[in-house]
């Protein structure tokens, strides 16, 4: 994947990545020279060749973040929020994720982590999550083929997240990881898959049920006056179980 040298922004909002400075950085609104790329500062406003103002910024890590490689269907941002605010994930944290798949959970919570550990088994997967993590240039997070449901390694975890079609199996193994007063997180996208994962909770003795939660997004248009919803928002996505481990 092509690395993200600078990103333009529009006063209306809209985004282009310029993905080399040695080549003009062409857009719907014109282009803009090479050199006037590699000559602005963060925060500086430049014209394309038919006048269009674009702002010019360093990428931030969510700027990056959203060009990742996807293959296996990925949990939203709106999601991968929620999950760091209910459970604390701070720089101290550490992470244990299970169900990798195109890593973009594991990714974003290790920008936020001390240290995050994901486990996948499938080899494609594993592939495109080192892709990824060479790509944000994370040096903080650790792919292991592991299956969650068998085997465990890490003890001593501030927080497990499972994204996996049968999350109740792992659950012995996420008492073996987490510390006491540590997190277990399950996203699922269906209903049953809810049911069985809090039923299992709730007969183990080392965890307690929190809550589950579904996490809906409504973007606003906003012009002048004329405030409304657009026209469609992010709905249903999953369904987030959290648990804690208390023994």
């Amino acid at each position: 994947m092509d690395k993200i040298e600078k990103v333009l922004i529009t006063k209306s909002g809209k985004k282009f990545f310029a993905k080399s400075l040695k080549e003009d950085l062409h857009t719907q609104y014109g282009f803009i020279k090479k050199q006037e790329l590699q000559d602005s500062k963060d925060g500086g406003l430049l014209k394309t060749n038919t006048d269009k103002e674009l702002f010019i910024f360093s990428p931030s890590f969510s700027d990056i973040y959203r060009k990742i490689k996807r293959d296996a269907q990925i949990i939203p941002l709106k999601d991968i929020g929620a999950i760091i605010t209910e459970t604390g994930i701070n720089k101290s944290s550490r992470i244990l994720d299970s169900g990798s798949g195109s890593g973009a959970l594991s990714c974003f919570l290790a920008s936020v982590a001390k240290e995050v550990v994901t486990y996948e088994i499938r080899d494609d997967f594993i592939e495109i999550v080192k892709k990824n993590i060479e790509f944000l240039g994370l040096k903080n997070i650790e792919i292991k083929k592991m299956n969650i449901y068998e085997e465990v390694e890490e003890k001593n975890i501030d927080v497990v997240t499972l994204d996996l079609p049968e999350p109740w199996k792992a659950i012995e193994s996420c008492s073996k990881a987490l510390k006491p007063g540590g997190f277990l997180v399950s996203y699922s996208p269906s209903v049953p898959q809810v049911s069985d994962f809090v039923n299992a909770i709730r007969q183990n003795e080392n965890f307690v049920y929190l809550r589950t939660v579904e996490i809906f997004e409504r973007e606003w248009e906003v012009e002048e006056r004329k405030v409304r919803p657009k026209s469609q928002g992010i709905g249903h996505s999953g369904f987030l179980t959290f648990a804690r481990k208390v023994s």
